[in-house]
């Protein structure tokens, strides 16, 4: 009973000091009169000496819900087009570089071509989507179009609309021209633009877009899961303003997806299973329709072209290196006058297209080749169509820097037609016996196959170790990672390295090289890397460092329970020899003489990638420790099951 009696007062004394506290709360804060406060209750910046005017604006939608809008306005612009970038990545961010009274040095970072707009004097406007940062509404990665998968009455297409309606009514000192531009997911968003694109919208510009994210971009790579983009999700998805952030556990990233096992563990232990678009990923590791009718490239082949389009490619794309090509060859084929539609390929990473151009790691170019994309193509185009008396761009329908040579290539198509070709096509480079590689077919004396085991204990890591996060911070080399010396993998037992002897003359290849693999399995699932490397001379005068370098032109992967349909997985059946076939990536490479090809297979690429258990399961995502399995595997080479590499070869000229 006195127990029960001291409770009671305990209660009793903690409401009355919740009753206390809600009377705080509710007296205004202390001021002094004796000792005010120095800051003023609304400071208002004189900005003098500024060249631009920047303004803050809150864009309504059709459905009221209002994203946030930075525009900056050069001073004294008059009859000026507008450039848009939509993103999810902070308006207010990408459009405060520096502190400066400059807009150059405030744009001069990601997501602006600065010299272009600058020098082309444009109105800037950066804004968020909804659901992000500044902006309202509710956010969901790459949104889709209305219908199956959003039956809402909003999506990209019509926030781009409203938007552009918004900026030619209410920026006076605009001409009534927009164009649209941006890399990555701000490269997405210039393609929804042209889903129902707005009268005053005359040309997009979507660089290295995110356009199918199981078969070639973000997410997937043939049904593989690029497991590194864990912390983008968190980071990005977590948290409207991203103020969640992914933490570190380990200093080799290797190590910490080991540790945690599969993909799907290492998410619930961070806590990604709170995330919708995580959830989404899990349950849809097929290609399935919520894939399928989100696929950017096969959405555009349903409407009608009416806008403009250069679609910017870097050929060392290490995060969305499908999305650009295959856009092209969704929508080319509209181009009846071949003047809408245009491609450019440079030597570049992931946005290397408004940063310096010179090199990419080892590889040192003859120039800034991403300047040279601004200056004489980027520039002229976007002119053309967006200010009232500029002159017609003499921009080819293609323009592809061809590496190996160096050299920037005009074309009216791609991959090259006929005609430009002059007699090339598609040639097969064999694997062969005793691990050569030649365009011969093998002969009725070459071994069967070669092999090798697969140990998910002992994955083949994607790049040396220690392996750093993925990201862009200094020190950071992600950017690099499809340029890194392969010499390391081909030294490996696990990896099968094919060589050819060395050219006496250039191969030239231009389009998508494709894997054709004849192999077995002792598992019950597996998945196939293929590599098409350019093997260096043994010594290179002038950059001794280059010294039987080993690039890599070309290479994905394919996760094998796929092989009879992307929508549904299959086990493998054990010791068969079977056919898989992929495309790689496309390139525009010159295989010098004194080079060697070579053509490495192996099983696993960790951990840019899931590990597969090499037994099957329903859904790698959740493997267990006892999933997980050696294997051998066998790469086939003879009469009748021969393995090899489509090239897609054209004369060197």
């Amino acid at each position: 009973m006195a127990g029960a009696c001291s409770r009671a007062f305990l209660l009793g004394l903690a409401a009355l000091a919740g009753t206390a506290s809600a009377q705080d709360e509710t007296k205004p804060p202390a001021t002094y009169k004796d000792l005010p406060s120095e800051t003023p209750a609304k400071f208002e910046p004189t900005n003098d000496g500024f060249d631009h005017v920047r303004r803050e604006v809150m864009i309504p939608m059709r459905d009221g819900v209002k994203l946030h809008t930075a525009l900056l306005v050069p001073k004294g612009a008059k009859g000026a087009p507008i450039l848009l970038t939509r993103t999810p990545y902070d308006a207010k961010k990408l459009t405060s570089h520096a502190e400066s009274a400059h807009l150059g040095p405030v744009l001069n970072g990601y997501d602006n071509a600065m010299d272009v707009i600058v020098e082309g004097g444009y109105v800037r406007a950066v804004q968020d989507v909804r659901g992000k940062h500044g902006s309202e509404g509710d956010y969901v990665v790459n949104r889709p179009l209305r219908g199956p998968l959003n039956s809402t009455p909003v999506d990209h297409a019509t926030d781009t609309w409203d938007t552009i309606d918004w900026l030619v009514k209410n920026v006076p000192e605009s001409n009534g021209k927009v164009g649209i531009l941006g890399i990555s997911y701000d490269g997405f968003l210039p393609l929804m633009g042209l889903v129902d694109p707005h009268p005053a919208l005359k040309v997009s510009v979507p660089m290295n877009p995110m356009v199918d994210g199981w078969v070639g971009d973000d997410w997937f790579h043939n049904g593989a899961f690029r497991q590194l983009n864990v912390t983008w999700i968190y980071d990005q998805v977590a948290t409207r303003k991203g103020e969640a952030k992914w933490w570190t556990s380990h200093h080799d990233v290797y190590d910490m997806f080991m540790q945690a096992g599969s993909a799907g563990e290492l998410g619930r232990r961070r806590g990604l299973d709170q995330i919708g678009f995580w959830r989404k990923l899990t349950e849809h590791p097929a290609y399935d329709a919520f894939w399928r009718e989100q696929a950017v490239d096969k959405l555009l082949t349903k409407r009608p072209l009416k806008v403009p389009v250069m679609l910017v490619h870097s050929l060392w794309d290490q995060e969305d290196i499908y999305g650009a090509p295959a856009v092209y060859k969704a929508i080319e084929p509209k181009d009846v006058d071949n003047d809408k539609v245009f491609l450019v390929m440079g030597p570049w990473y992931h946005g290397q297209e408004i940063a310096d151009g010179s090199e990419l790691g080892a590889l040192k170019f003859h120039a800034d080749t991403a300047r040279e994309f601004r200056r004489n193509i980027l520039a002229p185009f976007l002119a053309q169509h967006l200010k009232d008396d500029a002159p017609k761009a003499d921009v080819a329908p293609v323009t592809a820097f061809e590496t190996g040579t160096n050299s920037w290539r005009r074309m009216s198509a791609w991959p090259p037609r006929a005609e430009e070709a002059d007699g090339g096509g598609p040639r097969r480079l064999y694997l062969r016996s005793g691990l050569a590689l030649s365009f011969d077919a093998p002969g009725a004396g070459d071994a069967a196959f070669d092999e090798y085991v697969s140990d998910p204990a002992k994955p083949v890591p994607f790049r040396a170790r220690p392996i750093l996060p993925m990201g862009y911070a200094q020190g950071q080399t992600w950017s690099r990672w499809l340029v890194d010396d392969q010499r390391e993998a081909s030294g490996r037992p696990d990896v099968l390295a094919f060589v050819s002897e060395v050219l006496t003359k250039p191969v030239k290849v231009a389009g998508e090289p494709v894997a054709n693999l004849v192999a077995s399995t002792s598992g019950g699932d597996s998945d196939w890397v293929v590599k098409l490397i350019d093997v260096y001379p043994d010594e290179v005068a002038g950059q001794a460092e280059m010294g039987g370098y080993q690039l890599m032109v070309s290479a994905d992967i394919f996760r094998g329970r796929y092989r009879e349909s992307l929508e549904a997985a299959k086990p493998i059946a054990p010791d068969q020899a079977l056919a898989y076939r992929f495309a790689l990536p496309t390139a525009n490479h010159v295989f010098l003489p004194g080079h060697r090809l070579m053509v490495q297979v192996q099983s696993s690429w960790f951990p840019l990638y899931d590990r597969n258990p090499q037994t099957f399961v329903p859904n790698i995502f959740w493997a267990q420790p006892r999933d997980y399995a050696k294997a051998t595997q066998r790469v086939f080479h003879e009469l009748g099951r021969m393995s090899f590499v489509e090239l897609p070869v054209v004369p060197s000229h």
